[in-house]
């Protein structure tokens, strides 16, 4: 099974020490689905930025990449047994519009075949799941779809380029959709802070939140498109639950991951002014020198991405446990 343990969370606040310890702590799965089932999926669009100067630190245990960026884009196989991802010339180039639309390989609604369990990988020193400080899972609103606005006695509202995106949770030893699991996802905002940690969001719990899996294994989530700051490729954290009690009750999360977003998309988005430092740390990088996804590029992760920056964005990722 992959297992990109290594790879490190915030160098500059917390040190590879700690993000070893917040590594994801793989456990054991037995869900019996009721026969399988094709994966179809669909979501709407929605964006998130980030800064190059924001305090949140870097998502990575190594000093930011200078390698230029390579663009990664998803790709179906024909078949429920091949699923690749390829890297090539970039589709967009770093001067498209704003209303430059991003179409990948699949189009929208459709997912990358599951055929393996998807990557662990750490979960950051900014979970806000209780493991590390603060604890948005407490919150009796935070199992809702639209991430955007914070719950509770917080009432910040993160802006950005709409983005929707879906994960369609697999048992992978049955290839059966885990229909009642739970998904909690989080991101950093339009200047590259967390909730709940960040200097200027620490009153805040914006962009994270929690969904139940339909039963199809779908979770769909409202946010806005992350943005990027030095040292990460742009992504999400999820971790994954065996039901809702599980995720808000104190329970041990099945699976904890990224999707990774591809270069086309990324560059298109970051035209938009509310991304002040994204173009300029996403040109340090590439897929395949970030920290995380470096081990293969993030074939497992790319989420299949389409839309412009008026309409927003749908992202799918299929997720195997």
């Amino acid at each position: 099974m992959p297992d990109h343990q290594h790879d490190p969370d915030d160098v500059t606040e917390r040190g590879l020490a700690f993000d070893l310890q917040t590594m994801t702590r793989r456990r054991a799965l037995a869900f019996f689905g009721a026969g399988a089932g094709a994966l179809a999926l669909t979501a709407c669009s929605g964006s998130e930025s980030s800064s190059s100067s924001t305090s949140a630190g870097a998502d990575t245990g190594t000093t930011p990449a200078t390698t230029p960026a390579t663009t990664t884009a998803s790709t179906n196989a024909s078949t429920a047994a091949t699923t690749a991802a390829t890297t090539g010339a970039p589709a967009t180039s770093a001067a498209a519009t704003s209303t430059a639309a991003v179409a990948t390989t699949p189009s929208a609604g459709t997912v990358a075949a599951v055929t393996d369990e998807i990557p662990d990988e750490t979960a950051g020193p900014f979970p806000g799941d209780g493991s590390n400080g603060p604890d948005v899972l407490a919150e009796a609103d935070v199992v809702r779809s639209d991430i955007r606005q914070s719950v509770g006695s917080a009432s910040g509202v993160a802006d950005g380029v709409p983005l929707t995106f879906t994960l369609s949770v697999v048992d992978v030893a049955s290839m059966t959709p885990l229909a009642g699991a739970a998904v909690y996802a989080w991101h950093c905002d339009a200047e590259g802070r967390y909730s709940m940690y960040s200097d200027g969001a620490t009153e805040e719990n914006y962009l994270r939140g929690v969904v139940e899996a339909d039963a199809s294994g779908n979770a769909t989530f409202q946010t806005i498109f992350p943005g990027c700051y030095p040292g990460r490729w742009p992504h999400i954290h999820f971790e994954v639950y065996a039901s809702v009690a599980d995720a808000t009750g104190g329970g041990e999360p099945i699976k904890t991951s990224q999707l990774a977003f591809d270069q086309a998309a990324c560059e298109a988005v970051y035209t938009d002014a509310r991304y002040p430092g994204s173009a300029s740390a996403l040109g340090d990088l590439s897929l395949t020198t970030d920290g995380v996804f470096r081990d293969d590029g993030g074939i497992h992760q790319l989420a299949v991405t389409t839309g412009g920056n008026d309409a927003g964005y749908v992202s799918t990722l299929g997720v195997g446990v």
